[in-house]
């Protein structure tokens, strides 16, 4: 019989706690950086240029990676973990209001907001990441990262369901439009509520001693240099660089996209979005199955293969609604397959004493820093040759990564991975 989860300090009210942020910030994300914001920054904010999108967005990430090795010192040696996740939710939350301020020509402000605003959104998941060991078990660190992921996919359904009565009406006002800011803002202050209330703050795993700056560069510095020892792992890392930028960048224009290029409505862009979502779901479930049958490299290859046949479509062939959506559910399944076959590759890469090390690397300094060239690429061409052009750009990071992929070890589950 298959033993259940055995709470770490903790119980069930916590890990739920706990995952309902997960929930709580799906809310900005899909409102402010895939649906509703970016369209509006486009056409309202920066008169018709995207390139200032695809800068704020690079911005927000770079600013993010280059700190967050000090985020992740603070996470490992403070037991204020709660104190410190608070400074970002409340940072991003308060510039998500601040948007509603924001209207035609004010760039400055616009992109200011945007970069603190994200800033505060991927710097607080450092220290949300960071709670995992405190109430989960290391065995079952996947299986609750699992139930985190799955209350955020069910957070977006329910903040696109509160903001369709307001984004289908037949005239969209910039008041209507403004409104879901400060609704998603509302929503994330109000679902992240338990999480701060319920979990309990542990106390710190480390001492601290010297400069937690110090500390947190010179870890990312012995995690490289141990990095060197690990051959697979590097090739990974480098082929997941390249195709990860480009999969976020795929979802940080795809709003613009169908507004611009396909001139779709926000209410069609709604449903876009769920049947997005929802397949996202059915992949990640789909490509588990897949992933035990033919190996994770496979796998990887089979989802930059469709994401390929995505950028193509959208480069060539999606003139319509009907046809965005459809590339929409494959898009959906070859983004849940991308991720959980990714953080599944990683896991089998990394040597069981090197877990903790690695994965902060991969999550927390390398998951920011791959969505920094992609945004920026994206926008500058785009603005210059268009849209369906600028797709083009993503097909060939695709090969690339796909190129690098091949050059990974086809490793199993069972088998050791080793150094050299």
């Amino acid at each position: 019989m298959q033993q259940s989860i055995r709470p770490n300090k903790a119980g069930w009210g916590e890990i739920i706690s706990w995952t309902l942020f997960d929930f709580a910030n799906t809310g900005f994300y899909v409102i402010i950086i895939t649906l509703v914001f970016p369209i509006y920054f486009r056409n309202t904010i920066a008169g018709g240029n995207e390139a200032y999108w695809g800068r704020a967005i690079s911005a927000s990430m770079l600013i993010t990676a280059v700190i967050g090795p000090f985020l992740g010192s603070l996470a490992d040696v403070t037991n204020r973990k709660k104190f410190l996740l608070a400074i970002f939710t409340v940072a991003c939350i308060l510039a998500t209001f601040g948007l509603y301020f924001t209207g035609a020509g004010t760039i400055a402000l616009g992109v200011f907001l945007l970069v603190v605003a994200n800033v505060g959104f991927e710097g607080g998941t450092i220290f949300y990441d960071a709670f995992l060991p405190d109430i989960a078990n290391p065995e079952d660190y996947g299986k609750v990262s699992g139930y985190g992921f799955a209350m955020g996919y069910l957070g977006s359904f329910v903040i696109l369901f509160i903001v369709l009565p307001i984004l289908s009406r037949p005239v969209i006002t910039e008041a209507d439009t403004k409104l879901t800011f400060l609704i998603a803002g509302t929503f994330f202050a109000i679902a992240s509520l338990p999480l701060f209330f319920v979990v309990r703050e542990r106390a710190a795993r480390e001492e601290v001693r010297g400069n937690l700056f110090t500390i947190g560069y010179t870890r990312l510095r012995e995690t490289l240099s141990h990095l060197r020892r690990y051959d697979s792992i590097r090739k990974f890392l480098l082929a997941f660089f390249i195709y990860n930028d480009s999969i976020l960048t795929v979802i940080l224009f795809a709003g613009i996209f169908a507004s611009e290029t396909l001139k779709l409505k926000t209410e069609s862009l709604i449903y876009f979005f769920m049947i997005v979502q929802g397949s996202a779901l059915v992949g990640s479930l789909i490509f588990g199955g897949i992933t035990n049958r033919i190996g994770v490299r496979q796998s990887i290859m089979i989802t930059l293969t469709i994401w390929i046949a995505i950028v193509l479509g959208a480069a060539f062939w999606v003139t319509n609604a009907g046809q965005f959506f459809v590339l929409g559910g494959v898009a959906g399944l070859a983004l849940g397959s991308s991720q959980s076959c990714s953080r599944t590759m990683m896991a089998l890469l990394t040597p069981a004493d090197k877990q903790t090390e690695f994965f902060g690397f991969y999550d927390g300094f390398f998951g920011k820093a791959s969505a920094v060239i992609g945004p920026l690429v994206f926008g500058e061409v785009s603005q210059r040759y268009g849209q369906r052009p600028a797709m083009l750009i993503l097909g060939v990071m695709f090969v690339i990564g796909m190129i690098l992929m091949l050059r990974t070890p086809d490793v199993r589950a069972g088998r050791e991975v080793e150094a050299g």
